[in-house]
């Protein structure tokens, strides 16, 4: 399942709700097949920009299920999995039923815990399922590079790692401490922003949100980044992700609002997210359109 994922650019599929903030299946669905037809080596269903934190725990289960139909084993379908551990626990035996190709586990809720505690949580959701395990290292869960080789002695089925901190040198401890033994993934908001000094780290895949609205351009990146095309990077950098960044910075909770309204903008309406998130406004919707308008000025990378 990781060498598929890793072989290529990923994304987190929104997850869709109707104006009553109900889950809108059918839409989904369309969504799933659409960005299926683009071609990402794998997806994260019910993960960070598919509002996981806003779904019930029977919800999750459904919007897996949806996603692993829809998907049809064409590519690896990863489900999120968290909060405390004897539900993260739960969670991973029902994206387990549901279909799913692994795990993204995902912070505990709301506590912080040392080394030895986020070890012993994350041993036990790995020994609880069979499938592949990728720890998301962010927020209130960043485990340290000694912490990880533990964590790889004692479960095997621990596959991946999912940076979402920006730690340059704990990213480098832990890539020359465990080599080849994980997959990395790059995993900090808007990634296209990291993937270049990443790449330089081994970090050969990353999550992209904008996928979701503009795949033909986030596979132009993912190309160019892996080309080390720096001169399009560097363009695609000032023309629409830096500028796309200072939307989402407006207010917390944007970096999943402003792919929602990057889906609206561009005709394909997703619902409006979850509280305590909240939709960016008439005024914000008119920028970023104005940016994905902007992008036609691009041009292609250099064919390689």
């Amino acid at each position: 399942m990781m060498d598929v994922v890793a072989s290529g650019l990923l994304s987190f599929p929104v997850t869709h709700f109707n104006a009553d903030l109900t889950f809108d299946e059918a839409g989904y669905r369309s969504h799933i097949g659409w960005m299926c037809d683009h071609k990402p080596a794998g997806l994260f269903a019910a993960g960070g920009t598919g509002e996981f934190f806003s779904l019930a725990p029977a919800e999750c289960a459904r919007v897996v299920r949806a996603a692993v139909e829809e998907i049809n084993r064409s590519m690896p379908l990863v489900a999120g999995c968290g909060y405390g551990t004897m539900m993260a626990i739960e969670y991973a035996g029902a994206m387990e039923e549901a279909g799913a190709d692994g795990l993204l586990l995902l912070p505990p809720y709301l506590v912080q815990a040392d080394q030895e505690g986020l070890f012993e949580h994350i041993k036990a959701v790995c020994k609880s399922t069979s499938l592949g395990v990728i720890v998301y290292n962010r927020d209130n869960a960043i485990v340290d590079d000694a912490t990880l080789a533990r964590l790889c002695d004692e479960c095997p089925n621990l596959v991946g790692f999912k940076d979402g901190v920006g730690d340059i040198e704990l990213m480098t401890r832990i890539r020359v401490r465990l080599g080849d033994r994980l997959h990395y993934v790059g995993g900090l908001p808007t990634a296209e922003t990291f993937a270049l000094p990443y790449q330089e780290m081994g970090v050969t895949t990353y999550s992209s949100a904008v996928f979701n609205f503009i795949p033909e351009f986030s596979m132009q990146f993912y190309a160019a980044v892996r080309s080390r095309d720096l001169q399009w990077v560097e363009r695609a950098l000032a023309g629409f992700v830096l500028p796309y960044i200072g939307i989402r910075n407006r207010r917390r909770g944007y970096a999943v609002s402003i792919v929602k309204a990057g889906m609206r903008v561009t005709g394909r309406p997703a619902g409006p997210v979850r509280p305590p998130f909240t939709d960016l406004t008439v005024e914000e919707d008119e920028k970023l359109k104005a940016l994905i308008d902007g992008l036609k000025n691009l041009g292609a990378p250099a064919a390689k």
